[in-house]
């Protein structure tokens, strides 16, 4: 069984506006969470970057130690997923991170 951590960046079958896609996304939800959860929440990444222009959007800075093929920005556009359907990547890195974790604050009460 896959054991994830918040922060941790994914290979997944995203479900969107356009139907299925294998994208990046990165892991948001806890240990905790996991620990009595089959599934994972998670966060969308994208390439197209010029379209990262919302407060709930975050150009990753360390895209390429991360484990991602290029520059890449994370969307809070949130969904939920077996655990077993995602392939870890990478991790984000400390800054990248805390700049994700705002933008969700934004987006969250």
């Amino acid at each position: 069984m896959n054991t994830f951590q918040a922060g941790d960046i994914v290979i997944v079958n995203f479900p969107g506006a356009q139907g299925m896609k294998r994208r990046p996304a990165i892991v948001l939800s806890t240990s905790l969470y996991h620990q009595h959860r089959p599934d994972i929440i998670i966060g969308v990444a994208t390439s197209q970057t010029q379209n990262a222009t919302a407060p709930t959007d975050y150009i990753i800075k360390n895209w390429k130690d991360a484990g991602l093929r290029q520059p890449s920005a994370f969307r809070t556009f949130l969904v939920t997923l077996p655990a077993e359907s995602a392939l870890r990547i990478g991790r984000c890195s400390p800054e990248d991170w805390q700049g994700i974790v705002t933008c969700v604050k934004k987006a969250l009460p």
